[in-house]
């Protein structure tokens, strides 16, 4: 018997919390949902735990219900549960951190993602993902950009192997409207990007990727991932060792500027 993650288990919650609360207002599903702007299958299945309620949903039933804030007091990890049960804790850190230095060799970073190209790499997953779980996640991982633009600002650092810019991922169209995505998030004042060219004979990252995360106070926690599994890394040695090559990977990457200028030949090649 396959045990359920955390998240399963705190929507299967939540939904008990939404009925009693329809109940106590003698609502059945179906009226709720005519309040809510939704069908009455998507409120059942909200309440069984089976279905990710969006944000805007979670307010007006709190409205309707008078919950007087308690569904929206949830709002906050019923969004954590959007995500697969191995980055949840990374999500959190993501964004909590007033630094984040980034070293991706597969795909693009998920902060950099557009809509399209996060589609696209959602469906190449095997097994299969369920379409629902694609739009679930797609959602989940394009709110994750807010932080890019929040205020006070957190630092970001993204550097990436040549190849995941030449890799022809969703086809030519999602290709160049993710190029153009990088060369929009990489003007900001606070987002440095930068490539790492195939052809350098020395490159520090060949371990893989990895993200440092540095949270106020100047802590900092290390993460990597691969196969749908995830790593945490806590051990002051490990995480120096970390954040020192990745300032060994930045000085052998291309500088932020020549980067973006080879990204737009990119684009003008396409």
């Amino acid at each position: 018997m396959v045990e359920q993650d955390d998240g399963t288990n705190f929507l299967r919650c939540f939904g008990r919390q939404m009925k009693l609360l329809r109940e106590r207002a003698g609502l059945t599903r179906g009226e709720l949902g005519s309040r809510l702007g939704y069908g009455e299958d998507q409120i059942t299945s909200v309440e069984l735990g089976r279905r990710i309620p969006k944000p805007e949903l979670i307010d007006r039933a709190d409205e309707v219900l008078d919950a007087g804030g308690v569904l929206r007091a949830m709002k906050e990890e019923v969004a954590r549960a959007r995500y697969p049960a191995f980055f949840r804790d990374a999500a959190r850190l993501e964004a909590e951190a007033v630094e984040l230095q980034m070293y991706d060799t597969h795909m693009v970073n998920g902060l950099l993602q557009t809509e399209e190209y996060t589609r696209g790499v959602l469906r190449m997953r095997r097994p299969l993902l369920k379409e629902e779980t694609i739009e679930e996640r797609m959602a989940a991982r394009l709110a994750r950009q807010e932080i890019l633009d929040k205020w006070p600002a957190s630092l970001f650092s993204f550097v990436m192997e040549e190849h995941v810019l030449l890799r022809r991922l969703g086809g030519a169209s999602v290709v160049r409207g993710q190029l153009e995505q990088i060369l929009l998030v990489g003007e900001k004042r606070n987002v440095e990007v930068q490539v790492m060219p195939l052809d350098r004979e020395d490159n520090a990252g060949v371990d893989g990727g990895f993200t440092v995360f540095t949270l106020e106070g100047g802590e900092q926690i290390g993460y990597t991932e691969a196969q749908g599994r995830s790593t945490l890394v806590t051990d002051r040695e490990e995480v120096r060792a970390l954040a020192a090559r990745y300032g060994i990977i930045r000085a052998q990457a291309l500088t932020p500027c020549e980067s973006l200028a080879y990204i737009e030949k990119l684009l003008r090649e396409l």
